[in-house]
């Protein structure tokens, strides 16, 4: 590769200086059997849900919505244009639960899942039809990172060729690899898989790890250099925003804070706003980041706000 290093969004590639404030985890077009009834797909509603995101002051997301659970890519590019909110979005699969039985995308070897995440990150998503997909300018819309995903301890034959194929077309195109973690769980023993294939911790985001609100642990991976993403905001039946709050000054505290990403993954149409739900994107950045300023200060905020994320998205020249 030759050039200066860029982040690649779904309008094309950006300095990665230019990048501003990152939600790192968001789903602007989602459909899953486990979500039966939460789904996403409608693009004014959508689009107006990510326009209250921008409005709170919030410059680029990640639209962490991977292969064959409902993604329109075409339609994130319509709304990244309209609104001037940069967007990355994954390539990749999530874990077996959120297929139907018979999917084809679990039947794929290693080398087939490789190869279409490759393409969607270095000449652009494809169709249904074949056809190349289009941002409103014409040109290509083309994912910034890949990803893949586990369950509660338990990684199966699919989840461990996605993990494969993630590697290679990390190692192949320089992208990050985002990881979901059940419950938080597995987060050691899937950087030490990524490793085998070839990609270091650094270039590895461990999705959902305040799910497991365990200081200690997240520094330990903060050690080997994994980005720690929180994006359990807003989930009080399983822990309140004071208790993430806590982890993440004691992780800052640590000297781990160049490690830290923030995203909501609202994920749902019932916490959507423009869908008729609550809490909406906006409870992040209006709700969730004053109270984090007052905990770490500022400058730290935005080192994992802006800085952070630069730094996990930004792809070689």
């Amino acid at each position: 590769m030759s050039g200066a290093p860029v982040i690649r969004t779904v309008l094309g590639d950006l300095d990665p200086s230019q990048l501003g404030v990152l939600d790192y985890h968001e789903h602007l077009f989602q459909s899953s059997p486990l979500l039966a009834g939460e789904e996403l797909s409608d693009e004014a509603l959508s689009g107006r849900e990510a326009g209250f995101l921008h409005d709170a002051g919030v410059d680029a997301m990640i639209e962490a919505t991977p292969t064959g659970l409902g993604r329109d890519v075409e339609a994130v590019a319509r709304i990244s244009a309209r609104l001037g909110l940069s967007v990355v979005h994954t390539t990749g699969a999530h874990h077996s639960g959120h297929y139907a039985q018979g999917e084809r995308l679990l039947a794929l070897s290693v080398g087939a899942l490789a190869e279409r995440f490759t393409a969607d990150i270095a000449s652009g998503f494809l169709r249904q039809d074949g056809s190349p997909a289009t941002a409103p300018d014409g040109g290509p819309v083309r994912a910034g990172l890949t990803k893949a995903g586990i369950r509660y301890w338990a990684i199966n034959g699919f989840e461990y060729r996605v993990l494969e194929a993630s590697a290679a077309t990390s190692t192949r195109t320089g992208c990050a690899v985002m990881v979901h973690l059940d419950h938080g769980s597995g987060a050691h023993e899937v950087l030490d898989i990524l490793d085998r294939h070839g990609v270091p911790a650094g270039r590895v985001c461990l999705a959902h790890i305040d799910r497991n609100l365990d200081p200690g642990l997240h520094t330990s991976l903060a050690e080997r250099g994994a980005f720690l993403g929180y994006d359990g905001v807003a989930r009080h039946r399983e822990a309140p925003d004071s208790a993430i709050l806590d982890c993440m000054e004691k992780v800052a505290a640590a000297g781990a804070a160049r490690s830290i990403l923030l995203g909501g993954d609202v994920a749902r149409a019932s916490r959507y706003r423009a869908y008729g739900g609550i809490p909406g994107l906006d409870y992040l950045p209006t709700r969730f980041l004053p109270r984090l300023v007052e905990r770490i200060g500022s400058e730290l905020v935005q080192l994992v706000t802006v800085q952070n994320g630069a730094r996990l998205l930004t792809l070689p020249g």
